[in-house]
């Protein structure tokens, strides 16, 4: 009788750690999703803001029109990215000429001075500082998620139902203090 308990222990057992575990992936993947879509809402309001910050620097400047012409290209490439790798590499060229584009305000005092420009400025930096928070939370579940698929005996139970590792979103913030790089047309 006690073998027959046993054998029956054995396999509910491992039953109910292996429902356990898919559990426990599922809402882990479900956590990186959230994460993502803060991520997404702070990138189309950083979308939505570009133009009106182009325009308000280009009354100032008109002669950097392949400038203003290059954010808008990035800003609709980083809009039409797909993935979190791809996204992550567009957002680093649109950062850049975002930086550009402050660099070139830095020239004009009346500019800076602009009650549009500065609350768009703010509006920016309050976006990023968002933008950073939603990146860190979904960086944490993919590490969560990714360090579950990658440890034994979970990763068992991770490659039986195809619950596959994220990558990780890395964003350099167009509103951090460094050298931009300036290229004048």
């Amino acid at each position: 009788m006690p073998y027959i308990s046993i054998a029956i222990a054995v396999p509910v057992l491992l039953l109910v750690w292996l429902i356990v575990t898919y559990n426990n992936l599922i809402r882990l993947r479900n956590l990186t999703r959230e994460g993502w879509s803060g991520i997404d809402v702070q990138l189309k309001r950083r979308y939505n803001l570009i133009p009106n910050l182009v325009e308000t620097v280009k009354g100032y400047s008109r002669h950097e029109q392949q400038l203003f012409t290059e954010v808008s290209r990035l800003r609709s490439q980083a809009q039409a990215a797909e993935g979190v790798k791809e996204a992550g590499e567009a957002e680093t060229q649109l950062t850049g000429s975002l930086k550009s584009l402050f660099a070139i305000a830095e020239a004009y005092p009346e500019l800076k001075a602009n009650r549009n420009y500065l609350e768009l400025q703010n509006q920016l930096i309050d976006i990023e500082e968002h933008l950073q928070m939603a990146r860190r939370y979904f960086n944490g579940t993919v590490r969560d998620l990714n360090t579950k698929i990658e440890s034994f005996p979970t990763n068992l139970v991770a490659g039986l139902f195809k619950i596959e590792k994220r990558d990780f979103f890395a964003l350099e913030l167009a509103t951090q203090r460094e050298a931009p790089e300036v290229r004048m047309g």
